[in-house]
């Protein structure tokens, strides 16, 4: 914590609502994939200050930061429907009190990862990501109206997406956990960061319209679950559980609410959590 990261996590936190929550996201598997080409080459320290840092990391620039410019945007009627939108680029509101907004929410992210550290909470869970959920509760506290789950109308079921595509779910979630797990175990140094940055990369494709999915809380999870456990089989679980806890999060904060809290990260906070709790107390064994 010093004024560097704090004038990065300001400047990124600006710049990613500038672009967007989706497009900023993107480029956090883009700086990834450069700063795990840069340690193969020898290189140090762009992932740790750039893509999983201060200046874009998630939690800040990378993404949460434009969650909080677009609930801001959408407050003041510049972002068609609510502040759900993580498509559109903020600065095409015109709004430059909501870039600012950002920024603030920039240096909050780097504040709340500080703080998680410091407090001994971190090496539980995915620090970052759990921020990405925090700061988004607290965006939809400031800019929301509709409380932190929204309303169900009676006779609908909050949870009716759960059950749908089940196949679907079955063999992306199987199958990122299988590949997330491959990578960590041949690659044990970069495996899991590379599989969690194609993910993000991939979602390049979401924002120009095509129905690609949304994979990073199946491949970081189950990356995680196979460091600790060495094991194919776990990755696999890990990245099936990733489908239904998704969509659970979804349903549970996103279906009747009116800002964007975040279901990957979500995800990915839990699973994370679950990993670690297994490994501490002798769990993860006897899968190949």
């Amino acid at each position: 914590m010093d004024l560097l990261s704090l004038a990065a996590a300001f400047g990124g936190g600006v710049l990613g609502t500038a672009l967007g929550g989706v497009i900023s996201f993107s480029f956090v598997g883009l700086f990834g994939l450069l700063g795990i080409a840069a340690m193969m080459a020898g290189g140090d320290g762009w992932n740790g200050f750039v893509t999983f840092g201060p200046a874009w990391a998630p939690a800040m620039g990378g993404f949460a930061a434009a969650v909080a410019g677009a609930a801001y945007a959408a407050t003041k009627g510049k972002l068609e429907g609510n502040g759900q939108d993580i498509l559109t680029p903020v600065y095409a509101t015109g709004l430059g009190d909501a870039l600012l907004v950002g920024g603030v929410f920039g240096v909050l992210g780097q504040v709340l990862v500080y703080l998680l550290g410091a407090v001994g909470i971190a090496p539980w869970t995915d620090a970052v990501a759990l921020v990405v959920v925090l700061s988004a509760i607290i965006v939809r506290f400031l800019w929301g109206k509709s409380g932190l789950t929204g309303t169900c109308p009676a006779g609908e079921s909050r949870y009716a997406a759960v059950g749908q595509n089940m196949l679907m779910k079955i063999a992306i979630g199987v199958g990122c956990g299988l590949f997330s797990a491959a990578l960590v175990i041949n690659f044990p140094d970069t495996g899991g960061a590379m599989a969690f940055c194609i993910s993000a990369v991939s979602l390049i494709f979401l924002q120009t319209g095509f129905g690609v999915p949304v994979t990073h809380h199946y491949t970081l999870p189950a990356a995680v679950v196979a460091g600790l456990s060495g094991s194919l089989v776990w990755g696999a679980i890990f990245g099936l559980l990733g489908t239904f806890v998704g969509d659970w999060a979804g349903c549970f904060f996103n279906s009747y609410g009116d800002t964007h809290i975040d279901p990957p990260a979500v995800t990915i906070t839990l699973l994370t959590t679950l990993a670690i709790v297994l490994d501490k107390v002798g769990l993860l064994f006897g899968l190949p």
